[in-house]
């Protein structure tokens, strides 16, 4: 009679266990009515933990001699964009999270201005600008925070690395600086992906090559980790901290690029790469790769990434980085005895 009753009780508790967890689970219709039970504010960038908050760009230089960079685990976003010479230098935005330090810190280039006019308002660092360009950051929709306005207390001299590549951001007193004069920065907001399950179908890899004229990038997928762990010029594409480089979704966008009217202090051309309008690219998730098109119609909107059928892709909530390519990239698919042994 004990047992009987001690099994009926147990269930009992069981029960109400269960509905009380329901009611009180973060996706459910009563948690979200009840202002005592709170769910942590994500990024609308990234998806990542910390809400919403001011914008802030850094250009950081992408070259060997740049490596281990500083900062960058702690972005939102990060755009591989192609300058002079075929190489490339990298925009990491900062929202959720801004770290003490980023860096080495490089110029700006003419593709930064439609890029992140899409972010609205927002504050911008790098270490200087072709003096014919001048006039068009003056004239952007941008807080130009750049390295000429302000002390080497900002921008800092990493005295165990040789300029350029020596230059480092003190991005938390960059915007103590911000609050201080009452600059007005954006606070992040969608930008035209959403977050979710990956779509169904996709093409299962194991790495990604991406290239362009003096430079290369590979992404390999750790299923330990789940993110895209990177390779940079065929080395471990590691942070200063150590941390191995990669984010949650990897965005190819095949963009057109061209050459613009400004050139660098030894005569080299700088590329225009063109993120307004419309083209393909591939969102790499989940160890899959789905082919897609991208559209934004003018340089305020955000960019939208569709599949074949027109149904929007979900990005993977974490760090993103968006490679600016006009190169395919080369997929390198799952050894058919690995993909068998993963399957069962």
């Amino acid at each position: 009679m004990f047992f009987k009753r001690f099994a009926v009780i147990t269930a009992a508790v069981a029960s109400v266990l269960i509905v009380v967890l329901g009611f009180f689970s973060p996706g459910s219709r009563i948690s979200k009515a009840l202002p005592f039970v709170h769910t942590a504010p994500t990024n609308s960038i990234s998806g990542l933990p910390g809400g919403d908050g001011p914008v802030l760009v850094v250009k950081v230089d992408d070259t060997p001699e740049a490596h281990p960079q500083i900062g960058l685990e702690d972005a939102d976003i990060v755009y591989i964009e192609q300058v002079e010479g075929g190489l490339t230098r990298l925009a990491a935005v900062f929202s959720s999270k801004i770290p003490q330090r980023v860096g080495p810190v490089r110029s700006a280039r003419i593709s930064d201005i439609d890029l992140f006019s899409q972010y609205g308002h927002v504050g911008f660092a790098f270490s200087g600008v072709q003096k014919k360009m001048r006039p068009v950051i003056n004239s952007a929709n941008l807080q130009d925070l750049g390295a000429e306005n302000h002390s080497a207390s900002i921008y800092t001299s990493d005295t165990t690395r040789i300029p350029p590549y020596a230059m480092v951001l003190r991005s938390d007193l960059l915007m103590q600086f911000v609050k201080d004069n009452n600059l007005s920065l954006d606070t992040s907001k969608n930008m035209g992906w959403n977050f979710g399950d990956a779509p169904t179908g996709g093409v299962a890899i194991s790495s990604v090559h991406l290239s362009w004229p003096a430079n290369s990038y590979d992404a390999h997928w750790s299923d330990k980790e789940g993110r895209w762990l990177l390779d940079h010029a065929h080395s471990p594409d590691l942070a200063a901290n150590g941390i191995q480089l990669g984010p949650k979704t990897l965005v190819i966008q095949m963009v057109s690029i061209t050459d613009s009217i400004y050139k660098d202090k030894v005569g080299g051309v700088t590329p225009f790469s063109a993120t307004v309008g419309t083209g393909t690219g591939f969102i790499l998730r989940d160890g899959k790769y789905f082919a897609a098109t991208w559209s934004r119609p003018d340089s305020s909107s955000g960019t939208t990434w569709k599949s074949s059928d027109g149904s929007a892709i979900s990005f993977a909530k974490g760090q993103i980085w968006v490679a600016l390519t006009d190169k395919a990239p080369v997929f390198q698919p799952i050894p058919t005895d690995a993909a068998s042994t993963k399957a069962k």
